[in-house]
């Protein structure tokens, strides 16, 4: 079991910044892939950045060039820095853990954090 907790989440204009963060408990932090979603109101939850137990990344088109995740093992946390945002980026971001064991993927979720993207 692992238990997750975001934060960082906030109001801010376009064009400007957040770094959202969630650690986690529970569990052997290291071993997990680390993923951040959002869900827009009326959207689908959708999948934005990933970051592999061994430190490979991956981005959705939408925040390409614009997010940056990275993980501190040390620190069981796992980070987004989102810049240059725009209205569009309005939605809850939330965090999840993954990991496969004998074959079997788990897959753990924090509570979520709003970002809201308005002038």
């Amino acid at each position: 079991q692992v238990q997750l907790a975001e934060s960082g989440g906030g109001l801010v204009q376009p064009g400007g910044s957040l770094r959202l963060s969630c650690i986690a408990s529970g569990s052997i932090f290291s071993l997990y892939d680390m993923n951040w979603y959002r869900q827009a109101p009326g959207k689908q939850r959708e999948l934005i950045a990933s970051i592999t137990s061994g430190g490979s990344t991956s981005y959705a088109d939408s925040v390409k060039g614009r997010f940056t995740i990275s993980r501190e093992n040390a620190k069981n946390t796992v980070y987004v820095q989102m810049n240059s945002l725009k209205p569009e980026d309005t939605a809850v971001y939330y965090c999840n853990a993954e990991t496969v064991v004998l074959k079997v993927k788990y897959g753990f979720w924090g509570q979520g954090t709003q970002v809201t993207v308005s002038s």
